[in-house]
């Protein structure tokens, strides 16, 4: 309980028992008068007198004396309204069967596909049988320890049994080839993002009552269409690249994004690299399922003469891949607040994300098209190169080049 609340449930104590039931609504009122704003809330949390009690004792005091002279007759002990629930003893049991109808025994209640306000609580219960209005329902929610709350993520599914170690297991491969010298990069898709005057989440600084005017109405704009950023990060260098797609997230994109990234800042940092460490998610453009992406693996080992060892998290785990924490994250914020009106507005807005710990990143446009559905034949697996891990071979694995560039 707040200190507040704790000095005023002490005070109503102390002073319960000397004074009558006017006495005790005038105290109430004072105390709350004294606390300004929001007084009568904590004095009616503090004491459990209703709000409605504590505005007819401020009404009195604001009144003369003389005028309220007259109302200082009290009525015997006992006496008043009795509790609604004294005079329905059914009414709890009806309302907690709504309210939480599966564990309560009632799975066929009509509420249970319905938001439950406390308009419609009220509605049922009097339908069946139990009067009763819109702000008792309220009371008596509040009395059985219900509060307005929302879902909670939490769950996260079936866990694979080899997690755990196949984490140990990346970990250790990615901390050897740093220590080799060898490039190690995270690789994924950030999510797709409208482009044109629309509201981004975040707020920044501006003048008072000029926010940036944007559309009502989040619909893509069919001129500009959407933006998907595709992410490499060194984890060495604390570097990054995003290509900037217009088309669509497939495994070609991915690899051509890791193309790029090499070509342009990979390979003038490890000029004598003879090898390339992947991490990446187990789904999406580059899941360990996909054919394309092991085919356009090899295509870029035999472009680029560098072995390609991939290593791929454990299903349901993309939140622990680090580029999420170390790149994403830190654009969203840069961007944070503002409508992302062109291509153009994007790449500037990620190529000067900066951090402390000196985070530089470089981004581009990729004009591309790719296309979707595209289909690998066995024959054309049967040329990728590839060797899988003696532990879980189809989360790790190397693909090596057939010649030497």
């Amino acid at each position: 309980m707040p200190p507040r609340a704790s000095a005023l449930a002490l005070k109503f104590a102390r002073i319960r028992p000397h004074l009558n039931e006017a006495g005790l609504r005038l105290w109430a009122a004072n105390e709350a008068l004294s606390l300004g704003y929001g007084g009568v809330s904590a004095v009616s949390r503090a004491t459990g007198i209703s709000r409605t009690t504590i505005h007819s004792g401020m009404a009195e005091l604001e009144r003369p004396a003389a005028a309220s002279a007259g109302e200082g007759r009290v009525r015997r002990s006992g006496g008043g309204r009795k509790p609604v629930t004294e005079k329905d003893p059914g009414l709890l049991e009806a309302l907690n069967r709504l309210v939480d109808p599966v564990t309560r025994g009632d799975p066929e209640s009509f509420l249970r596909w319905t938001s439950k306000s406390t308009t419609k609580l009220a509605s049922a219960l009097t339908k069946s049988g139990h009067p009763v209005s819109q702000r008792t329902v309220c009371d008596l929610l509040a009395q059985e320890g219900y509060s307005l709350q929302s879902v909670r993520k939490t769950r996260e599914g079936a866990q694979h049994p080899d997690r755990d170690a196949q984490f140990h297991h990346l970990n250790a491969q990615a901390q050897a080839a740093i220590k080799d010298g060898q490039p190690v990069i995270s690789v994924d898709t950030k999510k797709k993002e409208l482009v044109g005057d629309f509201k981004n989440a975040g707020r920044e600084w501006r003048k008072k009552r000029h926010p940036v005017p944007v559309r009502v109405h989040d619909f893509a704009d069919p001129a500009l269409g959407k933006a998907a950023p595709y992410g490499v990060y060194d984890l060495a260098a604390n570097q990054g690249w995003v290509s900037v797609g217009i088309d669509h997230d497939t495994a070609e994109f991915a690899v051509e994004s890791i193309r790029r990234w090499w070509g342009q800042m990979g390979k003038p940092l490890y000029p004598k690299a003879s090898r390339l460490m992947i991490t990446a998610d187990c789904g999406g453009s580059n899941g360990y399922r996909g054919r394309l992406w092991k085919v356009a693996l090899q295509c870029f080992a035999d472009e680029t003469g560098l072995t390609v060892q991939v290593c791929h998290l454990p299903p349901g785990t993309s939140k622990w891949n680090k580029i999420e924490h170390r790149m994403f994250c830190h654009i969203t914020q840069n961007w944070r607040g503002k409508p992302l009106e062109s291509l153009a507005v994007i790449v500037e807005l990620i190529g000067h994300t900066t951090t402390a710990k000196g985070l530089r990143i470089r981004a581009e446009i990729d004009a591309s098209s790719y296309p979707k559905g595209k289909k690998i034949s066995d024959e054309e697996m049967a040329l990728v190169q590839l060797r899988p891990d003696p532990f879980h071979g189809e989360w790790n694995y190397a693909i090596s080049p057939h010649t030497t560039t």
